[in-house]
């Protein structure tokens, strides 16, 4: 163990034969004695060092062991190191209450047990061990989360950026014709500015285009950043002309009517109503609703209970709780349950609702962001980027699942290893473009070649990994002569080049070749494939 491994342990005593006592007890290959004769030295030693226990005498000259540890208690960087007294007083309760308060773990009486003094101070080593493995965990996700934080924000910033372009896209498209009408009557105007008539005709049209401007710009704060329009040259911009779907589950014909009134301005609004949660759930089965408005008392449940019927269905639609029996208790429990947001029907008004609607909008999208950013972050982690098939870190844990799986149940299980023949010359001769588009390519017709069963890795640069679960050796062989022929057959076209392309296969499988592990029957895979080449390459040999 070197230095830098050992634990330190600090001894602070004024009295130089009891230090060489205590560090001839306690030395040895784990721990590292460092020796303070003052509380004044002691002080400026756990300053600069971390500790795992100090071992402190209660009488020094210059300043006690219980003054000593009162002012490293009170010091952040010290007060987490435990301190044992070591004292020649007598078990007198007084003196060891004064000890403790002064921040003292524990006490040991001279003359010293060394047996005792051994094993407390392996106690205290123990917990300096784990609390620094705590740490370290800590400090390692701490670093990990980061990371992953890192990648969310570029996940999400990336969608954000190609929601830009689609609004860009949409808002020129919507805003062109009523701007271009808006400056077209306003030269009208200025041209017959003393014809009153006329003037009169091109306000009204001016204030009809400004208005329809003003609409865009109200469709624009709650459109579906997912919902888009193709255009004949196949761009793909937001469709700002759609419309919010609201479900209104409420009993209550009038209340209903009021929101139908309310939204009567609306024309982006389609409003619908259901009186009772199970026909609320009979139409989310089988429309799709971006926002639903819930009355809080219904006949067949409250609030509460939609809102965990909604959980446990799996169903993400936001909800606004809208109830005439609202307060504080109530507002808290549907938020806690999961509703977006909470209105009171005496307050209600298109202000309020217009609010209420872009907000729970916005919340939505941005849940769905995380959800996207979630999942992209998840297939990253277990995705080779080029190919898109599995990597070989995740490989190393599907191949130990899958061998144990065999050998539960007594199934077969065939590994194919697979080497693209002379890539190298492509790099060379095309480029590593045209290298990539090659790989790419192969990776493709290894899933046209396979089953959906079979699970398809990148080993590692041109080498490629099969597993084909519950298949013997006879079915491996044939499977991996249907990816070579493929192979042969196919041409890879990349710009003004006509490339062809042979691969070798190695084969094994646990029933043939009995491996103890899954690396021995990547080994014997990989064994195969080595004689594959040396036989000329573009074959398939079995180990």
């Amino acid at each position: 163990m070197g230095d830098s491994d050992k634990i330190n342990i600090l001894i602070v005593d004024d009295t130089p034969q009891n230090l060489l006592s205590l560090e001839a007890i306690l030395e040895n290959d784990e721990v590292n004695i460092v020796k303070a004769s003052s509380g004044n030295e002691a002080l400026g030693v756990v300053l600069r060092h971390d500790f795992a226990l100090v071992l402190l005498d209660v009488h020094m000259p210059d300043m006690d062991g219980f003054e000593t540890a009162e002012l490293m208690r009170s010091n952040a960087k010290t007060r987490h190191i435990p301190i044992i007294f070591v004292t020649a007083i007598s078990k007198e309760q007084q003196h060891i209450f004064k000890g403790y308060e002064a921040g003292a773990v524990d006490y040991i009486f001279k003359p010293l047990d060394p047996d005792i003094l051994i094993n407390k101070v392996k106690i205290f080593i123990e917990l300096f061990r784990q609390k620094k493995k705590i740490e370290d965990n800590n400090l390692a996700l701490e670093i990990s989360n980061r990371k992953i934080l890192e990648q969310q924000k570029a996940l999400i910033e990336e969608e954000r950026i190609k929601v830009l372009f689609q609004m860009a896209g949409a808002t020129a498209h919507e805003l062109n014709q009523p701007l271009m009408a808006l400056l077209g009557y306003i030269e009208l105007l200025k041209m017959e500015g003393e014809n009153p008539e006329k003037s009169l005709a091109y306000i009204s049209k001016i204030n009809e285009a400004g208005q329809r401007i003003s609409d865009i710009v109200r469709k624009i704060r709650t459109f579906q950043h997912d919902e888009t329009s193709v255009y004949s040259n196949q761009t793909t911009i937001v469709n700002l002309n759609q419309k919010i779907r609201i479900l209104s589950v409420e009993d209550s014909a009038k209340d209903f009517d009021s929101y139908v009134l309310l939204f009567k301005s609306r024309d982006d609004i389609d409003l619908f109503q259901a009186k009772t949660i199970s026909e609320a759930f009979r139409m989310l089965s089988e429309e799709h609703y971006d926002i639903i408005f819930l009355d809080y008392k219904l006949s067949d449940g409250n609030g509460i209970d939609f809102l965990r019927k909604m959980a446990s269905r799996g169903h993400s639609t936001p909800v606004v709780v809208i109830t005439g029996h609202g307060d504080e208790i109530i507002a808290s429990n549907v938020i806690r349950e999961g509703a977006s947001d909470y209105l009171t029907k005496t307050v209600l008004s298109k202000e309020s609702i217009s609010r209420v609607i872009t907000s729970t909008l916005e919340k939505s999208r941005l849940k769905k962001e995380v959800a996207i950013a979630m999942s992209r972050m998840a297939e990253m982690s277990i995705r080779d980027k080029l190919t898109g098939l599995y990597n070989r870190r995740y490989m190393q844990e599907v191949i130990e699942r899958e061998f144990e799986h065999s050998q539960r149940y007594k199934l077969d299980l065939s590994c194919l290893i697979l080497d693209l023949d002379f890539f190298k010359k492509i790099n060379d001769t095309y480029g590593h473009l045209c290298g990539d588009f090659v790989l790419q390519e192969f990776a493709n017709q290894l899933k046209k070649t396979t089953r959906k069963s079979d699970l398809l890795f990148r080993y590692g640069g041109e080498e490629f990994l099969v597993l084909l679960p519950q298949t013997a050796i006879a079915g491996a062989l044939k499977r991996a002569e249907m990816i070579r022929k493929e192979c042969c057959n196919h041409t890879y076209c990349f710009e003004q080049n006509h490339i062809g392309l042979t691969v070798s296969i190695g084969v094994a499988s646990v029933r043939e070749h009995r491996p103890e592990n899954a690396a021995d029957l990547i080994s014997f895979a990989d064994k195969a494939l080595f004689e594959s080449k040396n036989s000329g390459r573009d074959c398939v040999k079995r180990h």
